[in-house]
C-alpha cells in the first residue's frame, strides 16, 4: 500500500484564468481540428466533439444531427447487424467522418463487428469500450484488432493513467477514452473506491499521448460548456459527452410524462436498468455501477449543440485562441473554491 501526496483535480476545482486577445469577435474563431493518427493511415477533420455510446445517447439519429456540424458519434453497441445495415445503406458518403462503430472484447462482439465491416467495408472508427481498460485480455484484444483491421482508427478504453495510455497506443489503439467513474449517470467511484479527477487525469494521459503521436479523449464529467472548454485547455484532443445530450428528441431513453411535464430516461450502461435491457439483468458476481434518472426533455439536439458550441468559442476568445488547436497552450488553470454565484439558483 502507498498514498500519493499530490493533490488531482476535477473541473469544478479550476477556472482558465483570461487573458489579452486579439479577437474582435467569437466569429472569429475556428473550431475544427485536423487529425493524422498514430496507426491508420486515416486523416479526420471536424469539430472534436463526440456523442458517448450509450443507447440514451450515441444513437443513429444523434449521429444524423451531430453530423450536420462535423460532431462525431460513437454509436452504441447495441443495434443490430440488420439496423446497421439499414441505417447504413442511404448515408452519405461524408456521414462515414463522424461515426463510430462499438464493440465489447467478447467473441459475439468480434463476430459483430466482423459481419457489419464485412457489408460495410466503408465505415473508418471502431470504439473498443470497457469499464475497465487496465486488463491485460483488454490490451491483447486491441492488439487483434489492429491485426484484423490495420486500416481502422481504433478508439480504446477507459483508463486515466499514463502509462496505460501508452500500453494500449503501442498495441495498436489511435485515440485513448480517459475518464473512470466521472459520468453523471456512473457510480464506480462510489461502489468500487477506484478512479481519478478528470481534469489531472486528462492533462496526465494527453502527456503520455501526444509523445508518442497518439490523441485522447475526456470521457465523462462535463455537466456545462465552460467544462467542456477546460477539458480541451488540459490537453484532450476530444471531448465525450453523455449527460449533457441525453433529454433530446434524437436521444435514446422511454419518453415519459410526469405531472405534465416531459422526460426521458437516461442510465448509464452499467445500471440495472441497461443490464436488465441488454442482459436480462446483473449478473450474481457483479454490483450494478449506475443510475437511472429522468431528464427534462429538451427538444431538439441542435438548440444544445449551439449553446455548448457557442461557450467554447467565447472561452477561446478570453484566451486569445483563434483556433481550438490553440487552447490548450494559451490556458492556465488558477485553483478555486467558487465556480458562480449561486443566489438566484433553485
Amino acid at each position: 500500500m502507498r498514498i500519493e501526496t499530490e493533490m488531482k483535480l476535477g473541473f469544478k476545482d479550476v477556472m482558465i484564468r483570461p487573458k489579452r486577445s486579439t479577437l474582435k469577435s467569437r466569429s472569429h474563431v475556428s473550431l475544427e481540428r485536423e487529425f493524422k493518427f498514430l496507426h491508420s493511415t486515416a486523416t479526420w477533420t471536424g469539430v472534436p466533439i463526440m456523442a458517448a455510446n450509450m443507447d440514451t445517447v450515441g444513437t443513429f439519429a444523434m449521429a444524423k444531427a451531430l453530423a450536420e456540424d462535423k460532431l462525431f458519434t460513437a454509436i452504441h453497441k447495441h443495434y443490430s447487424v440488420q439496423e446497421w445495415n439499414d441505417f447504413l445503406r442511404d448515408l452519405a458518403p461524408e456521414m462515414y467522418d463522424y461515426i463510430a462503430i462499438s464493440t465489447g472484447t467478447g467473441k459475439n462482439d468480434s463476430k459483430k463487428i466482423a459481419e457489419i465491416f464485412e457489408a460495410n467495408p466503408q465505415l473508418k472508427f471502431i470504439c473498443i469500450d470497457v469499464a475497465n481498460g487496465y486488463s491485460e485480455h483488454f490490451v491483447n484484444f486491441v492488439q487483434q484488432t489492429r491485426k484484423q483491421y490495420p486500416d481502422k482508427v481504433i478508439i480504446a478504453g477507459n483508463v486515466v493513467t499514463g502509462e496505460m495510455v501508452e500500453e494500449l497506443l503501442l498495441a495498436g489503439a489511435d485515440m485513448i477514452k480517459v475518464g473512470i467513474g466521472p459520468g453523471s449517470v456512473c457510480t464506480t467511484r462510489v461502489k468500487t473506491g477506484v478512479g481519478y479527477p478528470q481534469l489531472s487525469a486528462i492533462i496526465e494521459c494527453a502527456d503520455a499521448a501526444h509523445g508518442l503521436g497518439g490523441q485522447i479523449i475526456s470521457d465523462g464529467g462535463c455537466k456545462t460548456p465552460g467544462d467542456v472548454a477546460k477539458a480541451f485547455g488540459a490537453g484532450a484532443d476530444f471531448v465525450m459527452l453523455g449527460g449533457m445530450l441525453a433529454g433530446h428528441t434524437e436521444s435514446g431513453g422511454e419518453l415519459i410524462e410526469i405531472n405534465g411535464e416531459k422526460f426521458k430516461q437516461f442510465y448509464g450502461m452499467s445500471s440495472t436498468t441497461a443490464m436488465e435491457k441488454h442482459v436480462g439483468g446483473v449478473a450474481e458476481y457483479r454490483a450494478s455501477e449506475g443510475k437511472t434518472v429522468q431528464v427534462p426533455f429538451r427538444g431538439d439536439v441542435e438548440a444544445t449543440l449551439k449553446d455548448i458550441l457557442g461557450g467554447l468559442r467565447s472561452a477561446c476568445t478570453y484566451v486569445g485562441a483563434s483556433r481550438l488547436k490553440e487552447l490548450t497552450k494559451r490556458t492556465t488553470f488558477i485553483r478555486v473554491a467558487e465556480q458562480e454565484n449561486m443566489v438566484y439558483t433553485k
